[in-house]
C-alpha cells in the first residue's frame, strides 16, 4: 500500500523515526522508503501563522517542523519568499472586505458628483434671463390665445345652458326624493325581503324629509337673489344672467367635447426613461455592452443621476460598462436614433472626460437641430465689444455659445457647402460692430461673400487670382511687422497701466498707443498657404503671428475646406487655440482641424449629415468641454444691415482707415514672373540644370521674392521649385551635372530649359486667345 507524502502517516506506524516528526522530502518518496520521515501535520498547523510566518514573533522560529518543498509541490502548500514553508491555502493579499476605504477619499469622490444647489439655468445671468423670457413669452401667448377666443367660449356656454338647466333640475329632483336609491329598494321587493325593504324605506323617508327642507331653502335663496338682481341696474342684470348661463353651460358641457381649446398642443415626444436608454444602447451591437448585459443585466449600465429635463430635451448621465468608451457610442449615433425613435438631429451623445472616458451624457432633444435656424443676437445689436467674445450660435439645448476672441486665434474647417463661410460671416459681424477693432478681411474664393464688410475694413480683397493671393500674403507680412511693433510698445507701458503685459479694453481705448484689437480673416486660406510662390512665406508669417500676437491684440481667423499638411501648415494647426469643425470626410481631416487624437477621443465631425447639418460642428477651445454648436445664419441682406450700422459707428468714432477710405494698399510682395526669371538665370548654353542651382541664382536675382527658398534644407530646397512649377505643367527630372565649385558629377533633381520656354509659349498663347 502506498502513502501520500503530503498527508499524515498511519498512527500505527512503528518506525523509529516516526516520532521525530521530521522528513527530508524527496519526490515520489514513500513512507517506507529509505530516509523517509513522517510529518505530523496537526502539530504543523498548530504553529502556523496565516502568512507562513512564525506564530510567536519573540523567538523568530515556527512552533512546527520545517521542511523544504520542490517547485512542483501542490498549490495548497504555501512557499514564502523568505522563511519556513508551511502547508495551507494560499492567502490573498487583496482579500475583499478586509480594509475600508479612506473616508477622505470617499468624500472627495462624492464631492465630484454632488448635484448643484442652484439649478444650472440660474447660475448664468444670460441663461436665467433667457429662461425667464421664454416662460414669460409662453404664458403671454397662452393668455392672448384664450382671450381672443373668449367670445367663442361664451357662445358655447350659452348653447349648452339649456342642457345644463335640465341636468340641474333633474339632479335636484333625484337628490331631493332619493331616487338614486330606488333600484336598491326594488331589488328587495324582487327578492321578497320585507325586513330589508322596510329598513330602506324608513331610511329614504328620513332623507327626503331633510332634503326637502334643504331644497326649499335653496329655492327661496335663489328667488331672493333674483328679486334683488331685478332691482339692480341693467349691466348688473346682464352680468348676473351671464354668470347664470356660464354656470348652466358648464354643467351642460358634453364629456367628450372640452370647453376651452389648448393654446399649446402637447408634445408627442416620448419621455426618456432608463428602460428606453438601455434598449437603445443594447441594440448598438457593441461587444462590451452585450457581454456586460449578458453577465449582469441589472448593473451593466449604471445611471449616476436621475434622467431629468434639461432645456428642450432629456438628459441622462450614464456610466458605460467597463472597457466601453463614449467614442464607441458616437460611431453608432444613427442606430441610436432608430432605437430611440427620434430624428438624428435630436440625438446628441457626448462624453465627460473630466470624470472618466466611460461617462456618457446622452441628451435627447424635442426638436431636430438640423431644422432649427439660429438667429444671431448681433442682428439687432447697436454695437458690440469684442473683449466680451462674439455670439456665435446655439448648442443643441438652445443655449447661446459665445466665442472668446481676444488672446485667441480661430480655425474653421469643413467640406464645401457645410456652412463654413456663414460661420466666418457671424464672427465678422462681431468684429465690425466694435468701432475700436481694425478689420482685415481676405475672401480668397472670389464669390464676394464678405463684400458687405468691405466699406469698414482697413484691408480687403476678394478673389482667387494671383494678385489677390499676393495681397493676402502682404497682409501677413504687415501683420508680422505689426506684432513686432506692438511687442515693443507694450513692453514700454508702465506696470500700473499694463500689469499683465497684454492688451485690455482700457489699453485698446487709448487709440494713440496703437494697441487696439486687429482681427484678420482669411477665408479659403488653403489657396494662400498652398500657393507655389507665396505659400511658404505666408505659412511662416502666420505661424509667427499666431504664436506671438495673442497677447498683443492681433487675432487670426482662418477658414479652409481642404485641411491637409500642404494647405494648412502643421505649425498653424498645432498652435490655434479655438477650432470649429463642421462636416469633414474622415479622421485625418477631423484631427487636422480639431487637434491630434480628437477622433480617438470621440470628437468626430464625421457624424454630421451632409447639407442637413450645415452650420453644425464641433467647437473646441471656446468652452471648458468640446461642444456641438450650430452657428447663427446671416444671409446677405442681414449682413448688409449689420455692415451699415458698423459703418455709421466707425464714422462717428473716426476709426475708418485704409481700404475703407480708398487709400492705396502697401505692397510688399513684388510682382514678378517665375518662368521669365528662370530663363534670365539659366543661359541657353545650359540645356539642363539642377534645381538647387536655379534656386540659388533666383535668390541672387530677387532676394525679397526667393530668399526664403534658400533657407530651406535638403530636399525642401529643391522641392520648393518643383512645387512652384507644377501649375505651369513643368516637370522635374534627373539631371547629370557637377557642382559649380567643381567636384564629382552626380544625378540630381533638375529642369530642362526647353520645358520652361514651352510653358511660357503655352501660357502666352492661352492669354492671347
Amino acid at each position: 500500500m502506498t502513502h501520500d507524502p503530503f498527508h499524515p502517516a498511519d498512527p500505527d506506524d512503528s518506525r523509529p523515526d516516526a516520532a521525530d516528526g521530521r522528513s527530508d522530502y524527496a519526490p515520489d518518496a514513500r513512507p517506507d522508503g529509505p530516509g523517509a520521515q513522517v510529518v505530523p501535520l496537526d502539530a504543523v498547523r498548530a504553529g502556523r501563522s496565516p502568512y507562513g510566518k512564525p506564530s510567536d514573533p519573540t523567538d523568530g522560529q515556527p512552533d512546527g517542523p520545517v521542511f523544504d518543498l520542490p517547485d512542483d509541490a501542490p498549490s495548497r502548500l504555501a512557499r514564502p519568499a523568505d522563511g519556513p514553508v508551511l502547508e495551507g491555502a494560499i492567502v490573498r493579499v487583496d482579500q475583499p472586505g478586509t480594509d475600508r476605504p479612506d473616508w477622505r477619499t470617499d468624500l472627495e469622490a462624492k464631492a465630484r458628483t454632488r448635484q448643484p444647489i442652484v439649478p444650472l439655468w440660474l447660475r448664468s445671468r444670460a441663461e436665467a434671463a433667457e429662461t425667464l423670457r421664454w416662460v414669460g413669452l409662453h404664458y403671454a401667448h397662452v393668455s392672448a390665445y384664450q382671450l381672443a377666443r373668449a367670445p367663442l367660449y361664451g357662445g358655447r356656454l350659452a348653447i349648452r345652458s339649456p342642457r345644463g338647466f335640465i341636468r340641474l333640475v333633474g339632479g335636484m329632483v333625484r337628490w331631493t326624493f332619493d331616487l338614486e336609491g330606488e333600484p336598491v329598494r326594488m331589488a328587495t321587493v324582487r327578492k321578497e325581503d320585507p325586513e330589508a325593504y322596510i329598513k330602506l324605506s324608513r331610511q329614504r323617508d328620513s332623507r327626503v324629509r331633510l332634503r326637502v327642507w334643504v331644497t326649499g331653502a335653496a329655492l327661496v335663496t335663489l328667488l331672493v337673489v333674483a328679486i334683488i338682481v331685478a332691482n339692480q341696474p341693467t349691466h348688473v342684470q346682464w352680468a348676473a344672467l351671464a354668470v347664470a348661463l356660464a354656470a348652466l353651460g358648464f354643467i351642460g358641457k358634453p364629456a367628450d367635447r372640452p370647453l376651452i381649446n389648448r393654446a399649446v398642443v402637447p408634445s408627442s415626444v416620448e419621455k426618456l426613461t432608463s428602460d428606453i436608454v438601455i434598449r437603445a444602447l443594447t441594440v448598438l451591437s457593441i461587444a462590451g455592452i452585450n457581454q456586460a448585459m449578458a453577465k449582469n443585466p441589472k448593473d451593466a449600465i449604471r445611471f449616476v443621476a436621475p434622467i431629468t429635463r434639461d432645456g428642450p430635451g432629456w438628459r441622462a448621465d450614464i456610466d458605460l460598462p467597463y472597457g466601453v468608451t463614449v467614442g464607441d457610442i458616437l460611431d453608432k449615433r444613427e442606430r441610436m436614433s432608430g432605437a430611440l425613435r427620434r430624428p438624428l438631429g435630436c440625438i446628441w451623445p457626448e462624453g465627460d472626460s473630466s470624470i472618466h472616458e466611460g461617462r456618457l451624457i446622452l441628451w435627447v432633444g424635442d426638436k431636430d437641430l438640423s431644422k432649427t435656424i439660429v438667429k444671431s443676437p448681433l442682428l439687432k445689436a447697436a454695437s458690440h465689444d469684442v473683449f466680451k467674445g462674439i455670439p456665435f450660435g446655439n448648442d443643441p439645448r438652445g443655449r447661446l455659445v459665445t466665442i472668446p476672441l481676444i488672446q485667441h486665434n480661430i480655425l474653421i474647417g469643413s467640406l464645401p457647402g457645410q456652412g463654413k463661410t456663414a460661420s466666418v460671416r457671424d464672427l465678422g459681424a462681431g468684429v465690425v460692430l466694435d468701432p475700436s477693432t481694425e478689420a482685415w478681411m481676405h475672401e480668397l474664393k472670389g464669390t464676394g461673400d464678405l463684400d458687405p464688410y468691405a466699406p469698414v475694413c482697413h484691408r480687403y480683397v476678394s478673389g482667387i487670382e494671383d494678385e489677390a493671393i499676393a495681397y493676402a500674403a502682404d497682409s501677413l507680412s504687415l501683420l508680422r511687422k505689426e506684432v513686432m511693433r506692438r511687442s515693443a510698445a507694450l513692453k514700454s507701458l508702465p506696470p500700473d497701466l499694463c500689469p499683465d503685459k497684454r492688451v485690455t479694453r482700457q489699453i485698446a481705448d487709448r487709440r494713440s498707443l496703437g494697441l487696439h484689437p486687429l482681427v484678420a480673416i482669411f477665408d479659403e486660406c488653403q489657396n494662400l498657404f498652398a500657393h507655389p510662390e507665396y505659400g511658404a512665406q505666408a505659412g511662416q508669417d502666420a505661424e509667427f503671428i499666431i504664436k506671438l500676437g495673442r497677447a498683443l491684440g492681433v487675432v487670426l481667423i482662418l477658414a479652409t475646406q481642404r485641411p491637409d499638411k500642404d494647405s494648412l501648415p502643421t505649425g498653424i494647426s498645432a498652435n490655434v487655440s479655438i477650432r470649429f469643425c463642421l462636416r469633414v470626410a474622415g479622421q485625418i481631416e477631423n484631427d487636422m482641424i480639431l487637434g491630434t487624437s480628437a477622433y480617438k477621443n470621440g470628437i468626430r465631425a464625421t457624424v454630421f449629415v451632409p447639407e442637413a447639418d450645415a452650420g453644425t460642428g464641433y467647437l473646441v477651445g471656446a468652452t471648458p468641454m468640446p461642444k456641438v454648436v450650430k452657428s447663427a445664419y446671416l444671409d446677405t441682406p442681414a449682413t448688409q444691415r449689420i455692415a451699415d450700422r458698423a459703418l455709421a459707428l466707425r464714422k462717428a468714432a473716426g476709426t475708418l482707415s485704409g481700404y475703407a477710405l480708398g487709400e492705396e494698399p502697401e505692397q510688399i510682395t513684388p510682382s514678378f514672373d517665375l518662368l521669365a526669371d528662370i530663363l534670365a538665370v539659366v543661359p541657353t548654353s545650359e540645356a539642363k540644370v539642377w534645381n538647387e542651382v536655379v534656386v540659388d541664382r533666383l535668390a541672387e536675382l530677387r532676394p525679397d521674392a526667393y530668399g526664403a527658398w534658400t533657407a530651406l534644407e535638403g530636399g525642401a530646397k529643391t522641392g520648393q521649385l518643383t512645387t512652384a512649377l507644377k501649375p505651369y505643367g513643368v516637370r522635374t527630372m534627373q539631371v547629370w551635372g557637377t557642382p559649380e565649385g567643381g567636384s564629382k558629377g552626380a544625378n540630381r533633381i533638375g529642369i530642362a530649359r526647353d520645358d520652361i520656354t514651352t510653358a511660357i509659349t503655352k501660357r502666352d498663347h492661352g492669354a492671347a486667345s
